[in-house]
């Protein structure tokens, strides 16, 4: 077998190639191939359009007539992802995943606080303790009560939201929840 540069088969050196420089209309053809699939935020469709290969001002460029078009919306996406996201976890949470996102804070606030309109976190924390409790009460009750909080706070849900819900979960007293948090 006739070896590549890289030591591999000629296939896979012939694989390996320079990255692909994408131009305007291939840039734009990316954008919204991945938009079809799904929203993206603004910093987000600009990034994956650089790893595919197109330059960064050529990318922001895309991504602001898209935007101006009204194919990105920031605003829209963060409502949608705290919405959707906010039946599994909490406000701590979604703010992290929608900063990353790169979401400016203001949008992120609204969108979160909109999300827990309907039913408030604490609610949703206790929904969540109901269907994790189950699975818990197998194991001794501080170690299944330091499950659930450990479950909750990864969750996203705030502190005294958790301990709250483990409190009335697991029926505990407040000496005892001191020990869950150690």
């Amino acid at each position: 077998m006739t070896r590549g540069p890289s030591g591999r088969g000629l296939r896979a050196a012939a694989s390996v190639r320079a990255p692909r420089v994408l131009d305007a209309r291939q840039a734009r053809a990316v954008a919204l191939d991945l938009l079809s699939r799904k929203a993206w935020a603004r910093r987000e469709l600009s990034s994956r359009l650089c790893r595919r290969g197109a330059p960064a001002d050529l990318a922001e460029s895309v991504v602001a007539d898209l935007e101006a078009r009204g194919y990105v919306d920031d605003r829209s996406f963060a409502t949608n992802w705290a919405e959707a996201r906010a039946r599994r976890l909490g406000s701590l949470r979604l703010r992290d995943e929608l900063t990353r996102k790169g979401i400016a804070r203001p949008l992120v606030e609204q969108a979160v606080r909109g999300a827990f309109a309907e039913a408030d976190e604490l609610t949703r924390a206790r929904q969540a303790a109901r269907r994790r409790w189950p699975l818990l009460q197998r194991s001794a009750p501080a170690q299944a009560a330091r499950r659930l909080h450990d479950h909750l706070a990864r969750r996203g849900y705030p502190a005294s939201v958790v301990r709250q819900v483990v409190r009335e979960t697991c029926r505990l007293t407040a000496h005892d929840l001191d020990e869950v948090d150690d």
